[in-house]
């Protein structure tokens, strides 16, 4: 029987002008454009610590 993975959608929900350039590298590392852009990615420690690290952008929906 094969597992079923976890997943989680990520929202964009600020724009990104005037934040760190770190910070924008982890949300296009997430999948994330344009304003509104919705992912839908496994729930990884890695991932959940690029959400972490841009937390203020971005709105986790379950």
């Amino acid at each position: 029987m094969a597992k079923s993975e976890k997943t989680i959608k990520v929202r964009l929900v600020k724009g990104l002008r005037g934040t760190q350039a770190r910070h924008r590298l982890s949300v296009k590392a997430l999948g994330l454009n344009k304003l509104n852009d919705v992912r839908e990615l496994k729930d990884s420690p890695s991932v959940r610590g690029l959400i972490n690290q841009v937390y203020y952008l971005v709105r986790v929906e379950q």
